[in-house]
């Protein structure tokens, strides 16, 4: 009822507006006379009356907007939730920047939990950016949030994944001409620090230790889901080695490496996660805000393509699952709470 008298009263003004127009027209004299003097006062007149006129017509336009927003940032926040800043004895830090104006995420995605069978993360991509894709992005980050406590192995993980993706498109697309694929990383870090992976058409990760920065890449990815259908026979997982105390693990898309300033040049990571980690011990957080901070300066700007980063760093001594490492906390990677985020 309020909204209704509210309307009505706009649509009020507005009529008193338009109707101060047509009467100076029909029945002020200036309007009659050719004369300059007289052509100003009226030009004055009906450049009054349409800023009036769309002055008044902003506000109530200004403030849907902003009930838009809220509303849109808060589902974008329930979908791309904010990770612990603390699981099983890893230090964890993340960020998401869409690549579409206005909004808070877009088609990457991640998502970090603890399990009986060690701590499962993914990372992913969607084809094509901004908020079309948040479709895709919450079918399989709702199939990795149960899937990943409920498979033995990665390979059932990544099978439930697949099937999820493929109801999905079959859903949006019935007559069959879907083009959308999701690249993906999963990772399980074990409570002795062996990390395994399998990876669908991703970037592979870093590892940041204290004497080295290395890419790991045990072989090649499987194709990225929704493009072409998983093998039938077992998908043995990939071994990354292990995170020792004070290594981190970096996983990014693509966007963070594809990046470019204005003169075409590609953002150089490896060299920034060099420069990250002669400073270590750094935390999660660290070592995500330079290399944040870094992206921004090169592209100057608003990202090409979605970008997301998550970092991973084991800063405990005592194995990953024992009882003083369980996670604890939330709210300290929410996306875009890092450099990287548009200002």
């Amino acid at each position: 009822m309020i909204r209704i008298r509210g309307r009505v009263r706009s649509l009020g003004l507005s009529a008193v507006w338009g109707a101060t127009a047509v009467t100076y027209k029909l029945a002020c004299p200036l309007v009659q006379q050719t004369d300059l003097p007289a052509r100003i006062v009226t030009s004055a007149v009906f450049f009054a009356v349409g800023t009036g006129l769309i002055l008044h017509a902003r506000r109530p336009l200004t403030r849907e907007l902003r009930q838009l927003r809220r509303v849109a940032g808060a589902a974008q926040s329930a979908l791309l939730r904010p990770l612990p800043s603390r699981v099983d004895g890893l230090d964890v830090a993340a960020v998401q920047v869409s690549a579409e104006r206005g909004a808070a995420i877009g088609g990457d995605l991640y998502e970090v939990v603890a399990t009986e069978f060690g701590v499962r993360a993914v990372m992913g991509d969607v084809r094509g950016h901004g908020i079309g894709a948040l479709g895709t992005v919450a079918v399989v980050l709702g199939c990795f949030r149960e899937a990943a406590h409920d498979e033995k192995d990665l390979g059932g993980v990544l099978r439930r994944l697949e099937r999820a993706l493929d109801r999905h498109l079959r859903q949006e697309h019935p007559a069959g001409d879907a083009e959308e694929f999701v690249t993906l990383l999963l990772v399980e870090i074990r409570a002795d620090g062996e990390m395994l992976a399998l990876n669908c058409g991703h970037p592979w990760p870093y590892r940041l230790s204290r004497t080295e920065v290395a890419q790991l890449a045990p072989g090649d990815p499987y194709p990225p889901l929704g493009l072409f259908p998983l093998p039938d026979a077992d998908l043995p997982t990939a071994g990354l080695g292990c995170l020792e105390p004070g290594d981190a693990l970096f996983l990014y898309t693509d966007g963070a490496q594809d990046a470019r300033d204005g003169r075409g040049r590609f953002f150089p990571l490896t060299a920034v996660l060099e420069s990250a980690a002669r400073d270590a011990p750094a935390s999660s957080r660290e070592v995500l805000t330079r290399v944040g901070t870094a992206l921004r300066h090169h592209i100057r700007g608003a990202p090409a393509d979605d970008i997301a980063l998550l970092v991973l760093t084991n800063d405990r001594d005592a194995p990953l699952g024992s009882a003083g490492n369980r996670a604890s906390g939330r709210g300290a990677s929410a996306p875009g709470d890092t450099p990287l985020s548009p200002r």
